[in-house]
């Protein structure tokens, strides 16, 4: 027996040698792989600093912008080679942030059920809109990045940049939509605390990305020798179609009577009673134009048209007899985001012959009529009738023709890109000691492609206040964020306007970085001369800079006004 347990023992002994030896040659060459990665990975890393650097520099906040990309995983930075993979590695940074955000204020409701106002879990709820909406956007933003710069559905680079700076425009906006639910009573304001890191950091990361993408294409339209004023889908004149839109579509628009899908009806004529029902049962995603016709009748009711509802278009039977009346407002626990009457978000809206109204009063202060973050949305005949807060154009490219706004206290408010042509816009008799503000343009950053033009318009006010104007003052608008921006243009002013035309929103805030504008306007209230004396403020000589404002250039109306079948100006 202790034989074999001998050559056993040698044996086993024999196997541990080989055993470590070829475990030592592994582990020689693990490490030498792992040291090569890293030499690898560093030396990408070490590689893809100057490019971060160098596109953090034209950020306002750059600091922020080289902390947090240079902290990305290190097989994310090995790939950035160029000025687009920095954007792109921002974006998703950014995406990761504000799903950071959505669990913080999931969080929230949960934690806090027991104790939370009325008005706070609105303002919650209305912050997980924001959040679905913000990444909608920002994952818009990577799709149309990706695409850059090529001619994509006959886009120029014109017009891509103006899509993805308008993208990232509305996703910073959401983040201050949000803290602004908290700003009305002191226990809203705990939560807003809580809430204005993690908001203010992913409005913080989208401007980064919103600068850089900006410094990208701006390099980029100078070297671009297209005109895309020339190209298939220019419009000369409001005869023509663009090439893109189909022929059903086109049908549809030339036809003197439109065929709606579904009809709605107060009295039990139509296919549903109210119009919340009909556009609950319209498809999602739909590639054609989808028409609710809303026959006369006052309808009382909130209606939201969600994101996922696209191409749909409302029709009345007259901006008098079709009414959408709501009277939700911010003294009764509303937010002012959730007041709206109507609140539109889903792309392509249109509505014409109708009138969206909020009946709360001058005393309820803030309360919407119609609130839209609709892209390529436009509303012709249309009446939005409110006090307060009446039309809140929130976010992206908007465009009203022919319609009647009316309000007191910042009636036509918010931060999309809005051109307002043909309409009339008339102050209301306010409370005692309250002053009117036509306008509250929300941009608030330099490199946002947002702001309020009105142009061919009437301003001017109902008969209440003109029986006693002289009690009242009446203005052309107010700085609500810092870099607020509105041109007046070709307007008809009357003498309603005080002869300042612009008015502080505290003090001295904004005055320094605003932008308003008044071009070519006629009537007794055009006057300049005795105009605000900021440097800011200005009066616009030159026709070549008054186009900026145009449809064409503001909203990019060439590329889809036309498939609106509404009338419309492209120039001055």
């Amino acid at each position: 027996m202790a034989q074999p347990r001998k050559l056993f023992l040698a044996l086993f002994a024999v196997v541990l040698v080989v055993t470590a030896v070829v475990t030592i040659i592994a582990t020689r060459k693990n490490n030498s792989s792992n040291t090569n990665d890293e030499h690898i990975a560093a030396h990408a890393h070490a590689y893809a600093q100057p490019v971060i650097r160098s596109s953090c520099s034209a950020t306002l906040y750059p600091e922020l912008c080289f902390s947090a990309l240079s902290a990305a995983p290190a097989a994310a930075v090995s790939k950035v080679n160029s000025p687009k993979d920095v954007i792109r590695l921002s974006l998703n940074l950014t995406i990761t942030a504000v799903q950071h955000n959505y669990f913080a204020i999931k969080k929230l409701i949960t934690t806090r059920k027991s104790t939370l106002t009325k008005r706070e879990k609105t303002s919650l709820h209305d912050c997980l809109e924001m959040v679905d909406e913000t990444l909608d956007e920002l994952y818009k933003t990577e799709h149309e990045l990706q695409g850059y710069p090529a001619a994509a559905n006959n886009k120029s680079i014109a017009e891509q940049a103006d899509e993805l700076k308008i993208l990232v425009s509305a996703a910073m906006t959401n983040q201050e939509t949000c803290l602004d639910g908290f700003s009305h009573e002191r226990a809203d304001k705990k939560i807003r605390e809580e809430l204005m890191e993690g908001q203010m950091h992913v409005f913080h990361m989208c401007s980064n990305a919103l600068a850089m993408i900006k410094n990208m294409t701006d390099g980029d339209i100078g070297k671009d020798i297209v005109d895309h004023y020339s190209k298939a889908r220019r419009l000369d004149d409001e005869t023509k179609w663009p090439e893109w839109l189909s022929a059903g579509d086109r049908r549809l628009l030339q036809a003197t009577t439109v065929v709606p899908d579904v009809t709605v009806a107060a009295d039990g004529s139509g296919n549903y009673l109210t119009v919340a029902a009909a556009v609950a049962a319209a498809p999602e995603g739909s590639s054609r134009r989808y028409i609710i016709r809303i026959k006369a009748g006052e309808y009382r009711e909130n209606v939201e048209v969600p994101k996922k509802k696209i191409n749909l278009m409302f029709i009345g039977d007259g901006r008098s007899t079709t009414i959408i009346t709501g009277s939700r407002n911010v003294v009764d626990g509303s937010t002012t985001f959730n007041s709206a009457t109507v609140a539109v978000v889903g792309d392509g809206f249109l509505a014409r012959d109708i009138t969206f109204q909020n009946t709360a009063g001058p005393s309820k202060h803030q309360a919407v009529a119609l609130r839209v973050g609709s892209d390529l949305s436009a509303f012709y005949r249309c009446d939005m009738l409110a006090y307060q807060d009446t039309l809140y154009v929130h976010s992206l490219r908007q465009f009203y023709t022919s319609c009647i706004i009316a309000g007191t206290v910042d009636f036509i408010f918010g931060n999309a890109a809005a051109v307002l042509q043909n309409c009339d816009i008339h102050a209301r008799r306010p409370n005692p000691n309250q002053r009117n503000m036509v306008t509250a343009q929300g941009r608030d950053d330099p490199n946002q492609n947002t702001g309020i033009v009105i142009q061919k318009c009437r301003i001017g006010a109902t008969s209440d206040l003109l029986a006693v104007k002289g009690s009242f003052e009446t203005y052309l608008g107010r700085p609500w964020k810092r870099y607020s921006r509105t041109v007046v243009m070709q307007s008809d002013i009357s003498d309603v306007i005080n002869p300042a035309g612009w008015y502080e929103w505290s003090g001295n805030f904004a005055l320094d970085t605003l932008f308003y504008a008044e071009y070519q306007n006629t009537g007794a209230g055009a006057d300049t001369s005795n105009r605000v004396k900021w440097s800011t403020f200005k009066v616009i000589t030159n026709a070549a800079e008054a186009q900026t404002y145009t449809a064409a250039n503001f909203i990019a109306g060439s590329t889809w006004l036309g498939s609106t079948g509404f009338p419309f100006s492209l120039g001055l």
